[in-house]
């Protein structure tokens, strides 16, 4: 029996290095094994500009690559706590009965929707302003080099 909590918080805490794609479709899944990738090379924008400096091209696109990935999650997490006991259980519990309790709501899931909600909606809105930001201050600096 798949339930429908743990998915959630799963998803949402374990997400981006696709542990919730493990735990309902097996260690086959192939977008669990490729989730990991972008996450790995958003973590590496991180790096770059903890060593290069705000000033860095390749980490204005790494970056949100991380944050775009948490977030993606982060509302898989949601649609996952959202989901209907039975709509659940036909899903991933296909061979038990359709009101198994696997595909139950509790505080726990409601929780973990909230929580992927909050966290998932800042991280992307963060990314968003990183890129966004450095890319418009490139642009500023480059016209005043050609006005020069």
């Amino acid at each position: 029996m798949k339930n429908k909590t743990l998915a959630t918080w799963l998803t949402f805490l374990g997400g981006p290095l696709g542990l919730h794609r493990f735990y309902l479709n097996g260690m086959g899944d192939a977008m669990g094994w490729l989730l990991p990738i972008p996450t790995a090379l958003g973590l590496y924008g991180v790096e770059r500009v903890q060593q290069f400096g705000l000033d860095d091209h390749m980490s204005w696109w790494l970056i949100p690559l991380l944050g775009f990935n948490i977030a993606a999650c982060g509302l898989n997490a949601i649609v996952y706590g959202l989901m209907t006991p039975e709509k659940w259980n036909a899903r991933f519990n296909p061979s038990g009965d359709p009101a198994a309790t696997g595909g139950d709501t509790g505080w726990l899931t409601v929780f973990g929707v909230a929580s992927a909600l909050l966290v998932c909606t800042a991280v992307l809105m963060a990314s968003l302003a990183f890129s966004f930001q450095r890319y418009f201050e490139y642009q500023i600096e480059e016209a005043r080099k050609i006005s020069q």
